[in-house]
């Protein structure tokens, strides 16, 4: 075993990827393991005149190859991973992520409770943490980071804003059930940089 994995939950909003960005460790993002928007198995979502993706629900991704992922890296160090390009659903291309020998890394993303279980299961994990905010502060980081980033048509992105807005306490209460321990982006900073610190001479046993 090379290295062990940290998994970073939260609702889509939450800061994750700024989080991330913080700790500095390599990150896998878990939001890359998406089906493409042409597989007939997508989950739909009824929402106001029709349905679209529902994108927000976990059979819209690709869990199984999300943990083979990790417990590649977890073991070897390193692994080839899909590049997903939100805007026009499906895989850009493949890139190898490199750990660097660093003993920890995380895996992040909006289903990244789901890969929890298979992770202790496999003896990858090293922990696992929700991310919360205020719903009204999560809806409003999401909506301005979706709108500037054109990840679909505006009126589409504020109508599921507002279906996320009111599913997110359920979301969270889903992640903690899974495994993953609720905190605030500066509490999970300062766990996970004592962690990671603290781990320096590799990877420590799953609390």
């Amino acid at each position: 075993m090379r290295a062990q994995v940290i998994v970073l939950a939260g609702p889509s909003g939450s800061g994750k990827s700024r989080l991330s960005t913080r700790i500095g460790l390599p990150v896998l993002n878990l939001d890359d393991f998406y089906r493409d928007g042409s597989d007939p198995s997508l989950p739909r979502l009824e929402l106001g005149q029709g349905q679209i993706v529902d994108w927000d629900d976990p059979r819209a991704w690709l869990q199984e190859e999300a943990v083979a992922a990790i417990e590649e890296l977890c073991r070897q160090g390193r692994a080839e991973v899909p590049v997903y390009d939100i805007a026009h659903d499906g895989r850009a291309g493949q890139q190898v992520l490199d750990l660097g020998g660093a003993p920890y890394f995380l895996a992040e993303g909006i289903f990244a409770q789901e890969v929890v279980q298979g992770c202790r299961d496999r003896g990858l994990l090293a922990d696992a943490v929700c991310v919360r905010n205020h719903r009204w502060v999560t809806f409003w980081r999401r909506l301005t980071r979706d709108l500037r980033e054109r990840r679909k048509h505006p009126l589409v992105l504020l109508r599921r804003g507002l279906v996320l807005l009111r599913n997110e306490p359920q979301v969270v209460a889903h992640a903690v059930a899974l495994g993953c321990t609720p905190m605030t982006s500066e509490e999970a900073y300062r766990h996970l940089k004592a962690l990671t610190s603290a781990g320096t001479g590799g990877p420590r046993p799953e609390r």
